[in-house]
């Protein structure tokens, strides 16, 4: 019996939601990019006060570990690891690409097809990965920089369902659209609610103190002449 906070702030929508043994139980949405950092945590509160519970009754605090905006990913990590601490929590990192293939995946219910979830790294630019229908990675998350032909070779082979708000300008490059489904998604943080709950089940507990979000390529910023 795992009773588990699962916190998302890696794109423009932000979560907050409580799962028990990998199922959803209450989970409330901020949409306001800017306004995560104050959001999370009262969410977190009224989660809390709604359940009637403590955080004493919580196993585990799971995070939406990257890839994603740079500032959203330190936003929801800075909030974890504070809740951790103070707590006396573990914490759990779950890999957002793989947390959107869970979404879509128990949407649709595709056993045959693979899932690439798609998050815009800006330009022509996006994060990436594909599973299975298991969830294993059939490519490891990537910063792709996207072109006509890309992903040719799988798309030949399998069925790919593509979504994310990184997929619509991939949609309109694609030289072949046989096979490649675009569907609609919306981020939520109870997306994450069994693989956290396999995660803590597999004790696979992140360090508090070293943990950093999994941004996948250098933040780069600017320099004014």
């Amino acid at each position: 019996m795992a009773l588990i906070l699962n916190i998302d702030t890696a794109t423009t929508i932000g979560s907050v939601s409580l799962s028990r043994d990998g199922q959803e139980v209450q989970t409330l949405v901020n949409e306001k990019q800017q306004d995560h950092a104050a959001a999370m945590i009262l969410f977190v509160q009224q989660i809390l006060k709604d359940q009637g519970i403590s955080a004493k009754d919580l196993d585990a605090v799971a995070v939406s570990a990257g890839p994603g905006s740079y500032t959203g990913l330190r936003v929801g990590v800075a909030t974890a690891k504070g809740l951790c601490y103070a707590w006396n929590k573990p914490l759990l990192a779950v890999s957002t690409l793989q947390m959107m293939a869970q979404g879509l995946l128990a949407e649709v219910k595709d056993t045959a097809a693979w899932y690439c979830p798609m998050l815009d790294a800006r330009r022509q630019e996006v994060f990436m990965a594909i599973y299975d229908a298991q969830l294993q990675e059939v490519m490891a998350p990537q910063a792709m920089i996207l072109e006509p032909h890309l992903l040719e070779a799988s798309l030949a082979e399998k069925k790919i369902y593509f979504f994310g708000d990184g997929s619509p300008k991939w949609e309109l490059m694609l030289s072949s659209p046989k096979n490649a489904i675009f569907a609609k998604y919306v981020i939520n943080a109870a997306h994450m609610a069994l693989l956290s709950a396999q995660a803590f089940e597999k004790k696979q507990f992140v360090d508090l103190a070293y943990f950093s979000p999994f941004y996948l390529k250098p933040f780069f910023s600017p320099q004014k002449p």
